[in-house]
Parts: structure tokens; sequence; C-alpha cells
């Protein structure tokens, strides 16, 4: 459990997030994360990263629960922090990252994707921001690079969900495959680029990031800005609580 990274004699990195049961990460497991991908960049065996999950979802952003049940703004702090390296993590990786998608992929997991070089989703993967119902804003950046500005707003004001198929349409997924075959899609097109000499495709990563039209990082930390004035306002608990009290319902009531 957690996060593990291991690397073949082809040239690939598959870094693995394992955070039961929906891989809601917590303050530390983002950090972690980040280390994990720019160490697999730094590592000259490394010539491009899969950046996959197990069990049923990509990613479900923070770990609210782990926020709700820390006294003071340390753990808000520490969230926003770790996902800021972490979504600096992928970018800044000296070599290519292949993300494989599979079911849910919200809030935190849109800034991964978003910063991605290659996505590959499951079919029965979904994409979106709920932070507007969390008390929370951040990662417009990111779901802005994988579809048209308006359909980011009103993703982002509604926290709508969009479907793999849709982004395929956008041109922002590359492959979308059965969920069996994800692991296996991810590696063929990771397989193409690490096939290449990596001096020139580490060249290609940085020049890519050089001619990139949005400074991703301080976009995104402008973001945070308004997340912290929302908790400072006390706004945010409130809708965090509420999330942390549907939960627990829905909990007991499969329980019962």
């Amino acid at each position: 459990m957690g996060i593990t990274a291991t690397t073949d004699d082809s040239g690939i990195t598959t870094v693995t997030v394992d955070y039961p049961p929906v891989n809601a990460i917590p303050s530390k497991g983002w950090f972690e994360l980040a280390d994990a991908v720019l160490e697999a960049g730094k590592d000259p065996r490394t010539h491009v990263v899969i950046l996959r999950a197990e069990g049923r979802g990509f990613n479900a952003g923070v770990d609210i629960k782990e926020m709700q049940a820390t006294e003071g703004f340390d753990a808000l702090i520490a969230a926003n922090r770790g996902c800021a390296a972490a979504f600096a993590a992928v970018y800044d990786c000296a070599v290519p990252v292949v993300v494989a998608v599979n079911g849910f992929c919200v809030g935190g997991g849109i800034g991964l994707v978003g910063n991605a070089d290659v996505i590959v989703a499951s079919d029965d993967a979904v994409f979106g921001l709920p932070e507007v119902d969390r008390g929370a804003l951040g990662a417009a950046t990111h779901l802005a690079r994988l579809v048209p500005q308006h359909m980011m707003r009103t993703l982002y004001y509604t926290a709508q969900n969009v479907d793999a198929q849709t982004l395929a349409h956008y041109g922002s997924v590359y492959r979308v495959v059965p969920r069996s075959e994800l692991d296996d899609a991810a590696r063929e097109v990771a397989a193409k680029i690490a096939a290449k000499d990596p001096r020139i495709i580490r060249c290609a990563k940085e020049a890519i990031n050089g001619i990139d039209p949005v400074d991703v990082k301080t976009s995104y930390r402008l973001e945070q800005g308004f997340t912290f004035e929302l908790n400072l306002a006390g706004v945010s608990d409130e809708h965090r609580d509420e999330f942390t009290r549907t939960g627990k319902a829905l909990a007991n009531e499969k329980k019962d």
C-alpha cells in the first residue's frame, strides 16, 4: 500500500498508487508521489514513466477525512503543498509521463493527469472536479488542458464529470480501452517512447515545457489562494463536514 516504483529492462519505470479504498491520498502520500516521479526522471535508466493505480479508481483527490480529523490548518496546508508538489513533479519529470486512468479520476487526479504527457484511459473512466462542492478551488488549470475553455468552465461550476470517450474526442486522451487492457495499452505507448534515443526525448520534454503557453505551477498556486481564503472564512469546513457526514451515512446504510 502507498507509492511504489519499479524499473524494467526496457527503460520503463512504473509508479503505482495504492491507497484503498478509493485512492484518496493523504498529505504525506502526495509528497511521496512527487519524490517517486522526480527520482524516476533523474535515473538515467528511465526513458519513460507510467503512472497508474490499483483498486477501484485512479484517484479520488485528497483525503478529506484526514483533513477534518486534524485541528487547525496544518493538514490543509500539507495537502495543498503536497498536491502542488505532485502535479509539478509530473510536469517537471525529466522524461515523458504516461498516465493509465482506471475508473474515477477526480480532484487531485485531474492535476496529475492534466500535467501528464500521454493519457490512456479505461472505457469506464470519468474525470471531474468536485472542488466547488467541497469548499475548495483548484486544478481548473489542469482541466483546461483536457477540455475546451467553455466546457472547462461548465464542468468546474457544476462539478460534473466527463467520460474518457469525450476526452478522446477532444484529443486529450490518446486511447480508450477496456479496463482489462489498460496496463497493456499504457505499456504499448510507453514502449514506443522508450525505444527512442533518451537523450533526444529528455530534450524534447524540456523543450515542450518551455513553449507551454501557461505556467501551470504559478496558475495552480493562484487557484489555491482562494481555497485558503474560503477556509479562513469558514466556508470550506461547512462543505467538508457535509461530505464526511454523507460518507458516514452511506457507509451505515450499506452495513444495514
